[in-house]
This record gives structure tokens, sequence and C-alpha cells, in this order.
């Protein structure tokens, strides 16, 4: 069923690019295609936006969709097949979308399709030109999951800007300051021989601040799937100068992103990821994938002060046995445990799920990682709690 497939992958395309589309819609589409001629391009076009498109704002990233996933009919009254990048199924050459089609579809799959040096950077202000003030103020406090293409483009970007330090804590090496119970006799010998022996300060040892070392782990699956990639870019910028980073990727299994991670560049390190992580927008079985972990990894959960970041919905489709003793071994081998949630957008959330109920009781604590407001006040609050 060809017409089926590429029906089902177009709605799918949507959907990532921030179009509510959903399996009732997908049924409304397939009947609309019953009552028009295939062989007009445009009857077809209007008979499923009539059917997928609910707002004004997703419309021209409906066309320019709709331009680049299908071709024209290789002969009339035959379904269309996907757009390819190469040449036409009747070999010519396959006109060139618009950008703005090029974009959507850049936003609608998890990595860009170009590195970032390749891209003209002259268009930067040009996309934050449209924003006003007023639509700044909103896309701070907006849901990941509810913007469109363009805009999650934009809080993509500014989610990269946060410069947020991560928790710290004293560590065993000390250097000279102001504060301390010993004296700093190294520095306060230097000192004296500047000025032909005269003691004028007693300096003190300090403990020096060490950012603490971070374990990630983030959930893959197809209810996080608006969620991962905007939070991996901004973890990948904000846990920069952590002195060690260990990330995995959980979905129906486990993926090591540590290598990635190490990249400077951020859309380097989303290429990288994509490549490695098999099971994208798919299922979730937390509890086999942190066994794996332990099973796996063992060594580099040793550490009382390594602080655990798990990003996940709580959506666990596995038996909620296995996700609590492996949670419990977890805590065994880290410091503490600090719940990432996004459904958190919602004010009366409870964690009624099984899956979520298991991650309820385990965690030391649970925050919200649904918009841009929050990721910036993120490394304050885990600052806080881990002075506590």
């Amino acid at each position: 069923m060809p017409v089926a497939d590429n029906l089902l992958g177009f709605g799918r395309a949507l959907r990532r690019a921030g179009v509510p589309v959903d399996s009732s819609r997908i049924a409304l589409a397939q009947q609309a295609l019953v009552w028009v001629d295939w062989s007009r391009r445009g009857d077809v076009s209007d008979a499923l936006e009539a059917v997928l498109v609910s707002r004004q704002s997703d419309r021209e990233v409906f066309h320019e969709l709709f331009a680049r996933f299908f071709q024209a009919p290789v002969n009339a009254g035959l379904p269309w097949s996907l757009a390819s990048s190469g040449a036409d199924t009747q070999g010519g050459e396959v006109p060139q979308a618009p950008q703005r089609a090029l974009d959507a579809l850049a936003s609608a799959v998890m990595l860009p399709p170009v590195p970032p040096e390749s891209q003209d950077q002259d268009d930067e202000p040009a996309i934050d030109a449209r924003f006003s003030a007023s639509q700044r103020a909103h896309l701070q406090q907006a849901d990941f999951r509810t913007l469109d293409a363009w805009e999650y483009r934009q809080v993509e970007r500014w989610a990269r800007d946060i410069r947020s330090a991560m928790p710290t804590q004293p560590g065993r090496r000390t250097r000279a300051g102001t504060r301390g119970a010993q004296l700093h006799w190294p520095r306060a010998l230097r000192e004296a021989a500047r000025l032909e022996g005269e003691v004028v300060r007693l300096p003190k040892r300090t403990r020096r601040e060490q950012p603490l070392p971070l374990l990630l782990l983030i959930d893959v699956s197809g209810s996080m799937e608006r969620y991962t990639r905007l939070l991996m870019a901004f973890l990948h910028a904000a846990t920069r100068q952590a002195r060690r980073r260990d990330v995995f990727a959980m979905g129906t299994g486990l993926t090591d992103l540590s290598t990635a991670f190490r990249h400077a560049d951020t859309d380097r390190m989303l290429v990288e990821a994509s490549r490695r992580i098999p099971d994208f927008a798919g299922g979730t079985r937390l509890g086999p994938a942190l066994q794996d972990l332990l099973r796996g990894h063992g060594r580099r959960l040793v550490g009382r002060r390594t602080v655990t970041l798990l990003i996940t919905d709580g959506l666990d489709t596995g038996e909620p046995q296995v996700l609590d003793a492996a949670l419990a071994g977890l805590k065994r081998h880290t410091g503490r445990l600090l719940w990432l949630n996004p459904m958190l957008r919602f004010g009366g959330y409870q964690p009624l799920a099984r899956g979520a109920r298991v991650l309820h009781r385990q965690v030391d604590a649970m925050l919200p990682v649904h918009n841009l407001e929050s990721l910036q006040s993120l490394a304050q609050t885990l600052q806080r709690l881990l002075q506590v």
C-alpha cells in the first residue's frame, strides 16, 4: 500500500515539525483521498490540508512539507512516490524546494542535515527579527511540544546560549584565600619576598570549588521526541565544564553517548548521537536499560558525589519491579538522583503511571524541563537542592 505508507510517513513528518497530527487525522486523510482524483495534485493537497491542519500558522509548513515530501506522479491516476534528493523518476532534475521547506524538514528529524559552519551566518538576524518582545516572552514559557518548526529552531538556539554553571562542591585541593582554618605558607612567603621580608597579610588555605561529576540518562522514546533533541543541545552546552560527564540514551535499550558529548560543537554532537541511537522515537523500557547500565558500565558509576539527572516523562512500558530494583541499584553506586520531568508542564500533575510512581518513590527530587524558563532556573535549583 504505497499510498498508506506515504501518508503515514507524511503525517509523522508533520508531527515532528510541530503540526498536531494524530491517528484520527490520518484516518480522515485516508478517507479524504477516496473522494479526489490523484492525478490532480492541487486537489490532493487541499484535501489533506482540510483534515490535517487546524492552525493558520501551520499552513505554510504543510505546503512546504507537501511539496518536498511528494513528487509529481509518474503516470496519471497513480500515487506519488516518496521524494528523493537526486534525479526525478523520469530522469529529469528535481526542482529545488523553498528554503522554508528545508528548514521545516530539518526540525522534523532529530538532527540538522548539514554542519553549522556550512550554513550562511547572515541568516541568523533574520530568524531572530521575526519575534517581537511579546513573542519572545511567550516563547520563554511555551511548552516545547506546542512550538511550530520555526519557533522550535529558535528556542533551540536560545537553549544553547543559556550559560548556567552546574552545581559545585568544595574539593580536596586548596588554594590561597581569605578564609580557612590553616595558613597558606607558600603564598605568605612569596608575598614577603616581594616586600623585603615584610608580612602584610596571612593568606589562608581555602578548598577549591569543583564541578560535580554528572551522569545524564536521557529518554529517547516516542513520547519524549519533541524534548530529546532540545534537551540534549542544552545539556551539552550547560554541562561543558563538568569534571566528569557520562551520558546514556534509554529507549528499548541502552546507548552510550559519552563519546558523542565530547565534541565541542553541539551540532556535531547531535549528528554523532543520531548515528549511535538505534531506537530513537521507539518504546520505553527504563528498567532493562538501567540494568544494562549497572552490568556493563558499573566502573563508571563509582562515586558518591555523582549527580544523576534522569530525563524522562515516566511513561515506562516495562515491569515496575524491574525498574524499582534498577533504580535502587543505581542509587547505591551514585549520589543524588534527580528526575527532570517534562510532564510537570501540567499544573496538577500526579505520577499515576506505573513507571512514574516508581520513579517518584525512588528519586530525591523532581524538576520541570518543558520550557526555556525551566531550563534557565535549572542550575540554581540544582545548587539549592544539593546544599540541603
